[in-house]
C-alpha cells in the first residue's frame, strides 16, 4: 500500500483568537503544523504530502522548516479543501492507493496511531474514535432536558484512511451529504473499520486547548553552562560571536579562537550530556587547525537536533576590557540566531569588564560564559 497525506490547514481559526493563524503558532520551537509534518515524515508508506493552506496565510509558510511537501490553496469549507487536494493528486498522476486525511489542529497524535491506521487500511477505510464518557443531555427549550444513552455515542478523530479511488468518487458525487468529516461520505459502506483513538489527540480550537497541548507534550528542559578564555596576541584575527572584529590583537587558539562560540558550543554539549568541546573537536586533531568556530557550532546544533533537542534561549557574558561589546551586540546576535536556529529575541548578550584587574583587565585575554536552555518535546 502506498499513501498520500492530505494535511488540512486552510481554516480561518476564528475561535482561536490569535493574530498568528493556528497552524503557524509555535509550541516549543516548532509550529503546530510542523509537529504533524515531522511525525508523518517517519512513516515510509507515505509517498507524498499535500498541505492545504488558506490563501491569506501564505506568508506564514516562510517559517516552516519542513520542505518536502506540496502546498495548495484550500476552499471555503473543509470539504472544498479536501476535494481540491484529491483532484490535485489525480491531475498530477501521483501514485497512491490510499489517502490519509488529517486536520493540522490535531498535532498530538502518536506514531503508534498512524501505524495502527495503516495496518488496518488494506481492506478498510479506517476511522479512529473515542467513546463518550460524560453524561449526555439534549435540551428541548426551557426546563426540558433529555438524558441520552452515552453508550450509543462516540467522537471521531483524524488521521482517517480511505481508498483513494473510492473517496475521490464520493466527493464528486455526494457533496450534499458531507458533514464535519469524510466519514459522512463512507459511513453507509461496510468497509469502514473503527479503531481506538487517543485522548491526547484532541483538537486545538481555542487558546485554552493550546495551553493543554503544551502540558500534554511533556516538555523536557535542560540547562548547560559554558566557559572559555583565550589569550590576546599579535598577528592573530579576533573573532567574537562569529563576527570578525577589527583589532591589533587576536585570540590564540587551535581553531579561530572565538571564546563566545566556544562557550555556546560547550554549554549546548553540557546541556545534552554530550561531553565538551575538547572531546568533540580535539586540539590534537590537525583537521580542526584554524577552523572557524561557526562550523563547529553548526555541527553540534545538528547533532542535538538529531536527538530531538532544540535551543530555547542563550544568556551570554563577554568579559573583556577591550573591545567594547555594545556596538557589536546586534550583529553578534544575528550571527548566533542563524547558527543556533533560534529567534534573536531569545538571545541576550552582556559586555562585562574586570575593572582592569587580572589578565583580562590588562587586555591580555578575553573570556566568555554562557547559560543555555534546551528543550525536547516527546
Amino acid at each position: 500500500m502506498s499513501f498520500c497525506l492530505i494535511l488540512l490547514a486552510a481554516g480561518n481559526s476564528k475561535r482561536f483568537a490569535s493574530k498568528t493563524p493556528k497552524p503557524f503558532v509555535k509550541v516549543g520551537v516548532k509550529t503546530i503544523l510542523e509537529h504533524s509534518l515531522f511525525k508523518f515524515e517517519k512513516i515510509k508508506q507515505i509517498k507524498k504530502v499535500i498541505v492545504v493552506i488558506n490563501k491569506n496565510h501564505r506568508k506564514f509558510l516562510k517559517q516552516i522548516k519542513f520542505n518536502s511537501f506540496v502546498k495548495i490553496i484550500g476552499g471555503r469549507t473543509r470539504q472544498n479543501s479536501t476535494d481540491k487536494a484529491l483532484k490535485y493528486i489525480k491531475k498530477n498522476n501521483i501514485k497512491c492507493s490510499k489517502i490519509l486525511i488529517h486536520d493540522s489542529a490535531r498535532p498530538n497524535f502518536s506514531l503508534g496511531l498512524i501505524k495502527k491506521i495503516i495496518k488496518n487500511s488494506k481492506k478498510n477505510n479506517v476511522i479512529p474514535i473515542i467513546p463518550i464518557h460524560d453524561a449526555l443531555k439534549e435540551s428541548f427549550g426551557k426546563n426540558r432536558i433529555l438524558s441520552l444513552a452515552r453508550e450509543n455515542f462516540f467522537t471521531t478523530q483524524t488521521p482517517q484512511s480511505f481508498n483513494f479511488k473510492e473517496i475521490i468518487d464520493l466527493h464528486s458525487k455526494n457533496k450534499s451529504i458531507y458533514k464535519d468529516d469524510d466519514l459522512s461520505l463512507v459511513q453507509n459502506f461496510r468497509n469502514v473499520k473503527f479503531i481506538d483513538g487517543e485522548k491526547n489527540n484532541f483538537k486545538i480550537t481555542n487558546i485554552d486547548d493550546l495551553e493543554m497541548l503544551k502540558n500534554f507534550m511533556n516538555l523536557k528542559s535542560r540547562i548547560g553552562i559554558g566557559f572559555d578564555v583565550h589569550r590576546l596576541v599579535p598577528k592573530r584575527k579576533l573573532y567574537l560571536g562569529g563576527l570578525k572584529i577589527k583589532s591589533k590583537l587576536g585570540t590564540l587558539g587551535h581553531s579561530d579562537g572565538d571564546p563566545v562560540l566556544h562557550s555556546i558550543t560547550d554549554a549546548i554539549l553540557g546541556a545534552s550530556s554530550m561531553g565538551d568541546i575538547g572531546q568533540m573537536f580535539s586540539d590534537k586533531n590537525k583537521k580542526f587547525k584554524n577552523i572557524r568556530s561557526t562550523i563547529l557550532l553548526k555541527k553540534v546544533v545538528e547533532q542535538i537536533k538529531s536527538k530531538g533537542y532544540y535551543i530555547k534561549n542563550l544568556d551570554i557574558n563577554i568579559i573583556t576590557q577591550t573591545p567594547k561589546i555594545k556596538k557589536y551586540k546586534k550583529k553578534m546576535i544575528e550571527n548566533i540566531s542563524k547558527l543556533c536556529k533560534i529567534s534573536k529575541k531569545n538571545i541576550n548578550i552582556k559586555g562585562k569588564t574586570t575593572e582592569k584587574l587580572g589578565v583580562i583587565g590588562k587586555e591580555k585575554a578575553i573570556a566568555a560564559e554562557v547559560i543555555v536552555s534546551i528543550i525536547k518535546y516527546d
